[in-house]
């Protein structure tokens, strides 16, 4: 069970700035797109990144993180690199052998791409 840890950092930057790009994008799609003149519309927006960022918070105190976009490509400089003609894993190939082709039915027995077409005299 996870437990809140007052002692957690929240980043609170990180989410801002996730918040604010989201934010722009979607003020600018809704004022030039579709020419929304609605101060409520932006107002919604403002209170919806309260939200995600009041939230995001609370997951980080109780110990979510993502990974950031260095951490994930120091991982995959770190990871060995795949082949291209590797085998196939146990998994995958019995999955695929297991398999059994469905019955034809009436609907995918019949109509003219079953049957082979025939010249016209």
């Amino acid at each position: 069970m996870v437990r809140w840890d007052s002692s957690r950092p929240v980043p609170w930057r990180r989410l801002l700035v996730e918040w604010l790009f989201i934010a722009i994008v979607v003020a600018a799609v809704s004022l030039l797109v579709t020419h929304n003149r609605n101060l409520g519309s932006y107002l919604t927006i403002l209170f919806g990144g309260v939200i995600y960022v009041l939230f995001g918070a609370a997951l980080a105190k109780l110990g979510y993180a993502r990974k950031t976009l260095g951490q994930m490509r120091a991982e995959a400089a770190a990871a060995p690199p795949r082949s291209k003609g590797a085998a196939p894993t146990a998994t995958t190939a019995a999955a695929s052998t297991t398999r059994a082709k469905p019955a034809p039915t009436k609907r995918t027995s019949t109509g003219p791409s079953q049957h082979p077409n025939k010249k016209k005299r």
